[in-house]
């Protein structure tokens, strides 16, 4: 893309056209002119990754979480209930203090990565 662009050996043809010739969309060749200019002319800064701007974030499920959550799964419902609902889960694990507030959804993708059904 980069040697497309290149206005040194003469004009080049419009951006459709290079985009065409390269196999993307005019958008892409845009923003990679755009990211050739911001760095100055470097192309190894051009085309590396750039690097994230905030480190991601760690999960709150860990091994001993997800254990955890498994046994309160496996376990007896609460009095009144007939089997473990996500919803149900999600406050009992709100109660839970060893365990940190989950979301239902998230529960149920714990539950789903070791295939423990909720029946």
């Amino acid at each position: 893309m980069l040697l497309a662009l290149d206005t040194s050996a003469g004009g080049i043809g419009s951006q459709d056209v290079i985009a065409a010739r390269v196999g993307v969309s005019g958008e892409t060749l845009r923003l990679v002119a755009k990211r050739f200019a911001e760095t100055g002319g470097d192309v190894h800064a051009t085309i590396a990754r750039k690097k994230r701007d905030l480190p991601p974030v760690p999960s709150p499920v860990t091994g001993e979480v997800e254990a955890r959550l498994i046994a309160m799964a496996c376990s007896q419902p609460p009095q009144g209930h007939t089997r473990w609902s996500l919803r149900l889960l999600e406050k009992h694990v709100a109660l839970a203090e060893d365990i940190p507030d989950l979301d239902h959804s998230t529960i149920g993708r714990v539950l789903k990565k070791r295939n423990c059904v909720l029946i």
